[in-house]
């Protein structure tokens, strides 16, 4: 993984990708403390309001790679303008049989089916909870799936939203993992209005933002259902998207037709016409946040033009190393500047209104 010298991140793409990952969380987790993020000296056109919190730049990290909030904190000193953390389940589950992630390097890709392996509510509530020591500043979400056994989904649910509210900046519903059998059934408009009732009514109160992320892998009449539910069910954002269970033409390498969830640079495309469809399908009235394939500033103002209020990477980072996310913001604020922009809210979404500021 790659929270760690460029030099360091190479090397570590040398070992099995999952023992690569854990390398990379051991060594996070030994960064000195810090009162405050690297994010803090960025350029103030990235600064940006979404769901009432103050972000000092739109690039987040994205859930997957902290599945269990052990490396918040060093992670936001990267630079990053938030945090996600997670999946996170009730209960601790091991995941999926290994070996459950591939590299596909040539493609600048990942197949993953880790099956939301994470050591459950407790561990992350109690991480999570040392926030209030100021040791980890900065904005933190935490993304929520269901244990694998379930047979309450609305249930697990709502028990990750009573755990987590008093202590995330904004929780998220991941109903669109290829990786839990039955979890994507839940982004049908009847199964989804259950949920987010359960969920609302676990929330107790309006605080903090409720997201929900979703697949790329959408019929048109799935997004219309999505967008109207979002609409009216007292939904605060969307994350557009998951990882994609479609394998494009051209992958390269043995792993290319492993079962799992695609992300990276072939995500790019797909990812991208779902989050320009869901601000259509939303009149722009719901946060997005862009997620899928970004590897550049011109990939980031391709999302924020698109509709993205907010971006999350991941998958860049194992290629790109940690100086990706500077190199990102930089990038982004050049291309702000150059098109006329005096802020990154008033290039949201500029596709849909032609090409002028």
């Amino acid at each position: 993984m790659a929270f760690l010298p460029d030099v360091a991140a190479r090397l570590l793409r040398l070992l099995p990708p999952e023992t690569a990952n854990r390398l990379s969380i051991r060594a996070l987790a030994l960064w000195p403390r810090s009162t405050g993020s690297d994010a803090s000296l960025d350029d103030p056109i990235l600064a940006t309001r979404v769901f009432g919190l103050d972000f000092p730049n739109p690039l987040g990290l994205a859930a997957g790679y902290d599945k269990s909030a052990e490396v918040f904190g060093p992670a936001l000193r990267l630079g990053f303008g938030f945090v996600e953390v997670g999946s996170l389940t009730p209960l601790p589950q091991e995941g999926n049989p290994k070996p459950r992630l591939f590299r596909l390097a040539r493609d600048e890709a990942v197949i993953n089916r880790m099956g939301f392996n994470n050591d459950g509510l407790a561990a992350a509530r109690a991480r999570l909870a040392r926030r209030s020591s100021g040791a980890a500043r900065g904005i933190v979400g935490a993304n929520l799936g269901k244990n694998k056994d379930s047979a309450d989904a609305a249930a697990d649910y709502a028990a990750g939203v009573a755990a987590l509210a008093p202590l995330a900046d904004y929780l998220v519903i991941n109903v669109s993992s290829p990786n839990t059998a039955g979890l994507r059934a839940l982004q049908g408009r009847a199964a989804l209005e259950t949920l987010l009732a359960a969920v609302r009514g676990a929330r107790s109160g309006e605080r903090p933002p409720l997201l929900l992320k979703i697949a790329p892998d959408l019929s048109e009449a799935d997004k219309q259902d999505i967008a109207q539910v979002a609409l009216a069910g007292g939904l605060d954002g969307l994350i557009v998207s998951n990882t994609t269970i479609a394998r494009p033409p051209g992958l390269h390498g043995a792993a290319r037709n492993e079962t799992g969830g695609l992300s990276g640079r072939p995500l790019f495309q797909p990812s991208t016409a779902v989050l320009g469809d869901m601000y259509r399908l939303t009149g722009g009235k719901l946060p997005l946040i862009g997620v899928g394939g970004i590897f550049s500033g011109d990939d980031a103002y391709a999302k924020i033009r698109a509709g993205a209020s907010l971006l999350q990477l991941y998958t860049a980072l194992i290629y790109g190393g940690p100086g990706l996310v500077q190199k990102i913001k930089t990038d982004l604020a050049r291309r702000l500047r150059a098109d006329g922009f005096s802020n990154l809210g008033e290039a949201v979404g500029a596709d849909h209104r032609g090409n002028n500021p």
